[in-house]
């Protein structure tokens, strides 16, 4: 099941994120968050895009969201995507779902470009592999631009690139982008807060 986050998953998404932050380089962050700073990320998030989070039996399994790609009104048509899933439940089409759910919302929003900052190593280690790079290109990213050794993680410097997906065409006059608020009954999927 696939729904919308809400601050009371602070505890258990922080649970999923700790584990990258203190066991890998996928994440640039060097100490895992409060869970109120957590939360707060996560209302920051819901005030204008998708939160979405993936349950099994449950308890959560993943979650995704998007953010603004950079600050200046020109670029509100793209966002940059972010997806975590927890470490026991990789690899079984949790991701997939998670970020074809969140393209259905950012196309409701109008969103057109979705970009992914990923930490990429010059030589694999145990840190970070190639994983994130070859699992967005199967979703249809490609590779657009690499920052060399701009992030220093264990003692090593890692290598950063961005992937970009088009969901829809580019008009010559693009519709508003719309708040995720206003598209939240489009969704097949219903938030578990209807105060949401």
């Amino acid at each position: 099941m696939i729904r919308i986050a809400t601050e009371q998953d602070a505890e258990k998404l922080l649970a999923i994120y700790g584990y990258y932050v203190e066991n890998t380089a996928i994440t640039f962050e060097y100490e895992v968050p409060s869970v109120e700073e957590f939360r707060r990320r996560i209302c920051q998030t819901l005030s204008k895009y998708p939160y979405l989070v993936s349950e099994q039996d449950g308890e959560i399994a993943g979650y995704a969201y998007a953010g603004a790609f950079k600050g200046r009104r020109a670029y509100d048509w793209a966002v940059e995507t972010t997806i975590y899933i927890a470490k026991d439940a990789r690899k079984k089409g949790l991701g997939k779902e998670l970020y074809t759910a969140l393209e259905k919302a950012l196309a409701l929003q109008n969103i057109i470009n979705l970009n992914a900052c990923i930490a990429y190593p010059s030589v694999e280690d145990e840190y970070l592999t190639k994983n994130s790079v070859q699992y967005h290109q199967h979703l249809g990213y490609r590779f657009v631009g690499e920052f060399h050794k701009c992030g220093y993680k264990f003692g090593r410097w890692y290598n950063m690139v961005w992937m970009e997906k088009c969901i829809s065409h580019h008009p010559h006059q693009p519709l508003p982008v719309r708040s995720f608020e206003e598209i939240q009954n489009q969704l097949a999927f219903l938030p578990c807060d209807s105060n949401l």
